[in-house]
């Protein structure tokens, strides 16, 4: 009996863990529904500058809540989506847009995937390259 107790000791705080979950809510109130549907559409494409790999409504970090709210208050205020983004890229730099725009400051974010790219294919080519030659001799 003292086993069972002991192994449901130890289980428990790992089966509690598992299921508690916190999570911010947020209780914003929007002009209008499609304000709140653009709101959360805005913050969805703007990264996380604390966690860096969730936007803005995925996060649980009090630093993405803070800008989540911000964002919803500047669509309350009439602010246009390029406004929104523009003030956060001010803040935040390019990276806070999951999808920059290509220019000389982004061009290693679009640049780099497409050069790894260009040398895997060329070590494939290469590679078929030297085995023809090879069976050939």
């Amino acid at each position: 009996m003292r086993k069972i107790l002991q192994k449901i000791a130890l289980i428990l705080p790992l089966v509690m863990s598992v299921v508690a979950q916190a999570e911010m809510v947020d209780t914003f109130e929007f002009h209008s529904d499609a304000d709140r549907i653009r709101a959360v559409a805005l913050a969805k494409s703007l990264r996380c500058p604390q966690c860096q790999n969730q936007n803005l409504v995925e996060s649980n970090a009090t630093t993405a809540y803070k800008l989540r709210l911000e964002v919803y208050q500047m669509v309350n205020e009439g602010k246009s989506d390029q406004e929104i983004i523009e003030i956060m890229t001010q803040r935040f730099g390019h990276f806070v847009n999951y999808n920059p725009p290509f220019n000389p400051h982004t061009w290693a974010l679009w640049g780099i995937p497409v050069g790894l790219v260009v040398i895997l294919f060329s070590a494939i080519f290469w590679r078929t390259k030297c085995r023809k030659a090879e069976v050939k001799s």
